[in-house]
């Protein structure tokens, strides 16, 4: 999928950079596998804000995307390659044997009417999903469960990919995008492959206007606003990075550099081996 670029007629075509769409073969969703997305413009049920930034927006609409792949042993054709406008990979539409469809994250190099598979005797090839017992060690997969039955929850954006790199135990090491090795149940589902769309990454909005198509509204910074909006407004002195006594938090005095977040006895710590800086994590 090449990015689209433009002559600099007007100030906001020297910026921009589309997708081209060259891998789109229908335009329009399937209508039994989408539900209407609706807006909350980032307020909560009493109407206040909760989340800023929020609003606006071209319309969308929901796909069901299947991330268990449950229908084991049964032979699907991949009839369709499909945009979604809630992410950023490319989903594919499949028509299985018995005429059921569904869509799944559509892999680097899946094309139309290619045949796939999921179950523990599926082949190990582009797009069949496999538990990762039986996946052959040092191949790329994405679309991957942290628990069995519950359905792929990591490496699903456009691009990127994971490696198995060993079995142990009755749990999988799986180098992830971030670099952090992680053990997953053996038993666990993945799909072979990397995610396609690769070229999203330079993909670039290139004028406001775009942001507000996808729902974002501007937000300014602290540092530019009054003490009485911010914790860091105000002064006559001015400093990108805080400076002095300030340090630069949220607007309800979180701080927002070298804070961590994850909680130091948090209970899936025990899986992580690698953590994704290349320190290994210390286990107790």
């Amino acid at each position: 999928m090449p990015v689209k670029t433009f002559r600099p007629l007007t100030p906001s075509l020297r910026y921009v950079a589309y997708s081209d769409y060259s891998d789109i073969t229908k335009t329009k969703p399937e209508k039994s596998l989408v539900e209407i997305r609706k807006r909350t413009g980032g307020r909560n049920v009493y109407g206040r804000v909760t989340a800023r930034g929020i609003g606006g927006g071209h319309k969308q609409k929901i796909r069901l995307v299947d991330f268990k792949r449950k229908k084991h042993g049964v032979e699907a054709t991949v009839t369709a390659i499909e945009y979604d406008p809630g992410r950023s990979a490319r989903l594919a539409l499949l028509q299985y044997a018995d005429g059921e469809k569904a869509y799944i994250l559509a892999p680097l190099g899946l094309q139309v009417g290619a045949k796939l598979m999921s179950g523990p005797n599926a082949p190990a090839e582009v797009g069949n999903c496999l538990p990762l017992r039986t996946v052959p060690v040092g191949l790329p997969i994405h679309n991957i469960e942290l628990t069995p039955g519950r359905g792929a929850q990591m490496v699903r954006s456009a691009g990127s990919s994971a490696t198995l790199m060993s079995r142990d135990e009755g749990y999988a090491q799986i180098r992830l995008p971030s670099g952090e090795i992680r053990r997953v149940n053996e038993n666990c589902y993945a799909t072979i492959g990397q995610v396609g769309n690769p070229e999203h990454e330079n993909v670039v909005l290139g004028k406001a206007g775009r942001s507000r198509h996808l729902g974002i509204r501007p937000i300014n910074r602290g540092v530019a606003r009054n003490p009485v909006d911010h914790p860091n407004g105000g002064g006559a002195g001015k400093a990108k990075s805080g400076g002095g006594w300030q340090q630069l938090t949220s607007p309800w005095g979180l701080l927002a550099k070298g804070y961590r977040t994850r909680h130091k006895k948090k209970a899936s710590n025990r899986f992580i081996l690698v953590r994704r800086d290349g320190r290994p994590m210390k286990q107790k």
